[in-house]
């Protein structure tokens, strides 16, 4: 470790004593010397080249060595003080008093020019290799923030894809039952909108923006002759048909994660009516998990008002009239009125996510 290529910063009032540390050193063949006379210039001299070692005197005026060293404890870049302390003070108290002000070392004056050598030499290789220490550590640092950064890139790529997947799935479940990925798309932010206006935090509700296309995959396992049925559904069919949230919340459950767990309990809850008339528990009022309350409402708001090849799209104003009707029986009334508050974004929403045949002046003209 060659310590003669580093930076020495000497600070002395006595010119003499500046000179004669000079000559020392550069004889022995260090170059890069900066000195000064006056100790309030050190501070701003340490930040520009954040010395290798400042040889410093203490009884100076102005500003004593004490002074200097608490100084150069406030530059942050440099957690390692290189002082080594020259003076011709040598009693203990200076000495402790210098040791516990940051000095890494201490010589006194009139000093022997071998000791001054080897002390300063010493100190130098212990300062190089704590920088050493430190550009390892840097680029440890680097590296592991960059690896950091690809395993969290990887890990969005993975909740990205599961997320497709679940949406995909949805999606399946949907044009099974001559629905739409639009209705997916904007059941799933009608019910964001009305999780966070029910007190949800932003996480939760992009869980449930995320959970709640999955509310219908249990369709999978209807037959097409139940589920395609043109006309009213018989006493048994329905009875099967009703079975689609059951065999949904199978198809979601085994899984640890939030996101599978929401998806599950939207599966099995979302057609249960608050007045517990709804399957397949008959779970009664705040009984029912809030998502499922949630994903229900939104479900239905956008079945009423959305256009498919059996029947016309209802009126907004016809669907909340419906809507205000069944609130307290099918509906959670403080659902129902969140609605009414969040209304002009899910109409946003709808235009946004309009189905191809239905124009936004159409939407308009509905209002």
């Amino acid at each position: 470790m060659d310590t003669k290529t580093a930076s020495i910063l000497i600070v002395d009032d006595e010119e003499a004593n500046v000179l004669i540390l000079r000559r020392l050193l550069e004889k022995e063949g260090y170059s890069a010397l900066i000195t000064t006379t006056d100790p309030r210039e050190v501070e701003g001299l340490y930040r520009s080249h954040l010395f290798d070692i400042v040889l410093l005197d203490i009884n100076m005026p102005h500003l004593d060595g004490f002074g200097v060293m608490a100084q150069l404890k406030t530059v942050e870049e440099d957690s390692y003080l290189p002082v080594l302390v020259l003076t011709a003070h040598a009693d203990r108290n200076t000495r402790l008093r210098a040791l516990e002000a940051g000095a890494k070392d201490f010589i006194t004056k009139p000093f022997d020019r071998i000791e001054v050598l080897d002390r300063i030499h010493n100190m130098l290789e212990v300062r190089l290799l704590h920088k050493q220490i430190r550009g390892q550590n840097e680029i440890l640092e680097k590296k592991v923030r960059e690896r950091t950064q690809e395993l969290r890139e990887k890990a969005d790529e993975l909740q990205e894809t599961r997320l497709e997947i679940i949406r995909c799935l949805g999606r399946a479940a949907e044009y099974r039952d001559n629905e739409t990925g639009l209705h997916i798309i904007r059941m799933s932010k009608y019910s964001q909108l009305l999780g966070k206006a029910a007190g949800m935090s932003d996480e939760e509700a992009e869980l449930l923006l995320n959970a709640s296309p999955m509310h219908d995959i249990g369709k999978i396992g209807i037959p097409d002759s139940i589920l395609l049925k043109p006309g009213k559904l018989n006493a048994g069919e329905w009875e099967t048909m009703k079975t689609h949230v059951t065999i949904g919340a199978e198809i979601l459950s085994g899984h640890h994660s939030d996101l599978m767990e929401m998806s599950r309990l939207v599966a099995l809850t979302h057609h249960e009516k608050w007045d517990g008339t709804g399957y397949p528990k008959g779970l009664k009022g705040k009984d029912i998990p809030l998502v499922g309350r949630i994903v229900g409402l939104a479900d239905v708001f956008d079945a009423l008002t959305s256009e498919r090849p059996y029947k016309k799209a209802w009126s907004v104003e016809e669907a909340l009239a419906e809507i205000n009707r069944t609130s307290g029986t099918h509906f959670d009334p403080e659902l129902t009125y969140l609605l009414k508050t969040v209304l002009p974004d899910m109409l946003l929403i709808k235009e946004q996510h309009a189905e191809p045949a239905v124009a936004a002046w159409q939407l308009k003209n509905k209002l």
